[in-house]
């Protein structure tokens, strides 16, 4: 079996002063550029910071994509209050239209009072389907992009190396 011929090989790790032992890594499992000799302190401290910066950075794009989508978010919703005040004024000038608009007649006919209530009813009807609608498609956005973060939650659990044997989860254990 090509996996015995490695069981016997170990190596020795220093990891900021945590000395341990793990199993050498087969050479298909090296990543393209070899690790600096384990025997140069100063080539295992630029390798440490290496490995250390390239996960900051990669945590860092992370948290700026998580950033801009929630940046991106907030503008929405900021246009979506613009929208909506626009169309209070919008309502307030028509009706400051149609009060001026009333005949001088004591007592205006129950006809015009009607159609300038029901116009103002509608007018605040579609406003409030206009921002209604806004916030349906934010509550959607939102709903996606958490269920994308769950899945990634769910993936990563699934790909733990647990639901492997159990020499795949000591190895993967050893390794960082």
């Amino acid at each position: 079996m090509a996996t015995s011929e490695w069981e016997d090989d170990w190596e020795l790790c220093n990891d900021d002063g945590f000395v341990y032992k793990r199993k050498k890594r087969r050479p298909d499992a090296l990543s393209a550029a070899p690790p600096p000799p384990l025997s140069d302190p100063q080539a295992e401290e630029s390798h440490r910071r290496e490995r250390k910066r390239r996960a900051l950075i990669k945590i860092k794009e992370k948290y700026q994509r998580e950033i801009d989508h929630w940046e991106h978010l907030s503008n929405t919703l900021g246009a979506m209050e613009e929208t909506a005040h626009q169309q209070q004024q919008r309502q307030q000038q028509q009706q400051e239209q149609a009060s001026s608009s009333l005949p001088l007649v004591d007592s205006p006919s129950p006809e015009f009072v009607c159609r300038t209530l029901v116009d103002e009813l509608l007018l605040q009807a579609e406003a409030q389907e206009a921002v209604i609608h806004d916030v349906s498609h934010l509550c959607d956005v939102a709903e996606a992009m958490c269920n994308v973060q769950d899945e990634q939650l769910k993936q990563s659990f699934i790909d733990l190396p647990i639901w492997g044997s159990p020499r795949e989860l000591m190895a993967s254990l050893c390794d960082e």
